[in-house]
């Protein structure tokens, strides 16, 4: 069913107060003023800059009426929407300021109840309706029972496809020179795949905007829609954006976890029920802390191509009752609508490895509440990326099969790996690696994490330059000698680790 047809029904029902929340006021307006053209009936808007006023319908001349005297005034106009016998539609446009008062409360309340008190009202006459519509409309406690509220549907793949044709033949018209617009197919796949989740008006602007002067989307267009569709869906402090994210190359290692990853790439990013699989949900990286697990959750999103979110929990809690919650369930809407995407829920044991206490008031038991129901009944395209450096802290419903697809274990890096990471970390830093002995390294690193191994590279660059000389194999190796690695450091912790998940999980490498 359409929008027009599931308003319809919604109306139908005898429903006599409707909140529809959107920013696309134009485009709900136009759909209610067909929908009242289809039911014969008048409808009248208002607005705080002219009060109640009738719309012509589509194609009567005339448009808009003048305004009804005494209506400027909320009350004034909802006395006379409650004293009118005229079946009609109602559409408030900025009322939502006003929805607390006690009076408008009262006049509201009679006009919601107006069709169930009459008496015998035939179930074929058309009925009198009130529309408020705003970007955000607070429905008072008193009126909740008697409001239904009604989403404007998102556009889907191919309603996304049509909407882009349409500016891409708007902008070859207006130039008028013959000019066609110029994509590679996998660019413009995944530009179309970025504007999933945005409404009809965001989709048109934000394909002129990558149209631009040149008619040409390139991977940079990708880039720029990506950054202004999280702008657009209200980027919050609690749901960072990540634009660097790594891709596997990067990576040294996890051959497991990257197999794994592509044999899922084309369920995730195509149309999994045609090859007859369900969509990946997600997975788990636990391991050593420094071994590569922030690294590869960033390189799951940027060797798939899609966005990478990541949700601090730090941020999360607020001292306000109910603001932890919803802020949550805020970011999970936002992730949502980013899809497809990667949702990298970083050390997730610091937001509900507390859930079974009531130390905090039941917040985080909350928090594990709204995420496990949102993992079960999601139909959005967001894979979970969870990190834990503690994973017998979690609540076992939270990892157990069916919520996320998979656990692995990022253990330390072998010998190959660790002359892997230093070989990045060398070129990253504008050095040969072919100039030095990266096997001797790898032998002389054991038990050292990537991130010791970066460090390493770190403090001998400034060691060489303070002894005015070039990075050599030499400078390495004493820097390496002076290190302790947290898996001496902390031995006991580390192999203890390493002991529980050997039967519990499966190795990345």
């Amino acid at each position: 069913m359409n929008d027009l047809q599931d308003l319809e029904v919604l109306l139908a029902s005898r429903v006599g107060l409707l909140v529809v929340e959107t920013h696309e006021e134009p485009r709900a307006l136009e759909l209610l003023q067909r929908l009242a053209a289809r039911r014969g009936q008048p409808l009248f808007t208002w607005t705080a800059a002219e009060g109640l006023r009738r719309r012509g319908m589509p194609g009567e001349p005339g448009g808009l009426g003048g305004p009804l005297a005494g209506t400027h005034d909320p009350a004034g106009a909802l006395r006379f929407i409650a004293a009118s016998t005229l079946p009609a539609t109602y559409v408030l446009l900025d009322f939502h300021p006003f929805t607390e008062h006690p009076l408008h409360v009262r006049l509201l309340k009679d006009i919601a109840q107006a069709p169930h008190v009459s008496p015998s009202p035939s179930p074929t006459q058309p009925q009198r309706h009130v529309v408020l519509v705003g970007y955000q409309v607070k429905v008072p406690p008193e009126l909740d029972k008697l409001a239904a509220r009604f989403a404007l549907s998102l556009p889907d793949a191919e309603g996304i496809k049509q909407l882009v044709r349409e500016e891409v033949l708007a902008w070859q018209a207006a130039r008028g020179d013959g000019r066609t617009v110029q994509a590679e197919r996998e660019t413009f796949d995944l530009f179309l795949r970025h504007l999933q989740g945005l409404s009809d008006t965001d989709v048109r602007r934000l394909t002129r905007r990558a149209l631009d002067a040149d008619g040409i989307l390139g991977r940079d267009d990708v880039d720029r829609l990506v950054r202004a569709k999280h702008e657009a869906l209200g980027s919050q402090s609690v749901l960072a954006f990540e634009m660097d994210s790594a891709r596997f190359a990067d990576v040294a290692g996890l051959a497991t976890l990257k197999a794994w990853l592509e044999r899922r790439r084309e369920a995730f990013l195509g149309d999994a029920d045609a090859l007859g699989l369900d969509v990946p949900k997600g997975l788990m990286l636990v391991g050593v802390q420094g071994c590569g697990k922030s690294l590869a959750a960033k390189a799951v999103a940027g060797s798939w191509g899609v966005s990478l979110l990541r949700l601090d929990f730090g941020a999360l809690y607020n001292k306000f009752l109910g603001e932890t919650e919803r802020n949550f369930r805020e970011a999970l809407k936002v992730a949502d609508a980013m899809s497809p995407c990667v949702l990298w829920l970083d050390e997730i044991e610091k937001g509900v490895a507390g859930s079974g206490s009531t130390s905090d008031g039941g917040e985080s038991r909350r928090v594990l509440g709204a995420l496990l129901t949102w993992m079960a009944e999601r139909r959005s395209r967001v894979f979970v990326v969870a990190t834990s450096n503690d994973i017998e802290a979690l609540p076992p419903e939270l990892i157990r099969k069916g919520r996320l697809d998979e656990i692995f274990f990022v253990d330390l890096p072998t010998a190959e790996a660790r002359a892997e990471i230093l070989r990045i970390h060398l070129k990253r830093r504008k050095q040969d690696p072919s100039s030095f002995d990266l096997a001797a390294l790898a032998a002389g690193t054991e038990g050292f994490s990537g991130a010791e191994l970066e460090q390493v590279v770190v403090a001998a660059l400034y060691e060489a330059r303070s002894a005015g000389g070039s990075l050599a194999t030499q400078h390495l190796q004493d820097e390496a000698a002076r290190t302790r690695p947290l898996s001496v450091v902390m031995a006991e912790r580390v192999q203890g680790l390493r002991l529980w998940a050997r039967d519990r999980t499966v190795k990345a490498d």
